[in-house]
C-alpha cells in the first residue's frame, strides 16, 4: 500500500500535550512526527533509550541537553541530532509559538527499537 501526506497537516498551535504521530513502522525501526508546544522533560528526568534516535527540527526551536555537556544544544529548522542508544538526554525547552515540529527516526542500535 502506498501512503503519503504532509508533515505539517493538522499541527495544532496550542496543544496541552506533546503530540506524537507514527508515520511509518517496520520491524526494528519507526518514523514519528512530534509536535511540541512549549513542553520539556520533567525536572530531573533523563531519557535513556535502548535504541538510537535521530531527530530533526522542521519548524520552531528546541533545546536538547545531552548528559555531560555544559549547555543545551539549540536546534532550529534543519538542525538534527543523532542520539546513540543509552546516551542520556533531555528536552530542556521547546517553542510554543510557532509549534516545534520534529521528525524522529528510531532504529535498533545497541538495543531494541520501539514498537
Amino acid at each position: 500500500m502506498t501512503r503519503g501526506g504532509n508533515i505539517f497537516a493538522e499541527v495544532r498551535p496550542n496543544g496541552a500535550d506533546e503530540e506524537i504521530t507514527v508515520l511509518a513502522a517496520r520491524p526494528g525501526a519507526s518514523v514519528e512526527r512530534i509536535v511540541s508546544t512549549g513542553q520539556a522533560s520533567p525536572p530531573g528526568f533523563w531519557c535513556d533509550q535502548g535504541w538510537t534516535e535521530w531527530v530533526m527540527v522542521l519548524a520552531g526551536e528546541a533545546g536538547v541537553l545531552v548528559e555531560g555537556e555544559a549547555a543545551p544544544r539549540t536546534l532550529r529548522p534543519g538542525d538534527w541530532l543523532e542520539l546513540p542508544a543509552h546516551v542520556r538526554h533531555r528536552v530542556d525547552w521547546t517553542l510554543a509559538d510557532p509549534p516545534t515540529v520534529w521528525l524522529a527516526v528510531h532504529w535498533k542500535g545497541g538495543g531494541q527499537a520501539p514498537g
